[in-house]
């Protein structure tokens, strides 16, 4: 399941999304969105999570949460829009 994760802090690692999603389950990939020409973190990100139940459970705990100050907005990731 690929889920997105908005509202992350901008001090938050692509590390410490992978432990918060971790406590759920498995997690094959964890990526913060980085802007293209300074390297910063534009405040979102993904978590590729290869259970669908655990990436379910994920979502319906952290959506709302408070996490490093800010509150996270977790929803299953839509496909882009071509």
């Amino acid at each position: 399941m690929n889920i997105y994760v908005a509202n992350i802090s901008f001090r938050a690692s692509e590390g410490d999304l992978k432990d918060l999603f971790q406590q759920f389950g498995e997690v094959s990939s964890a990526k913060i969105v980085t802007d293209r020409d300074s390297g910063r973190s534009r405040g979102f990100g993904f978590v590729e999570m290869p259970n669908d139940s655990e990436g379910a459970a994920a979502i319906a705990q952290l959506n709302g949460t408070s996490f490093q100050d800010r509150n996270l907005v977790v929803n299953e990731a839509r496909p882009p829009k071509q």
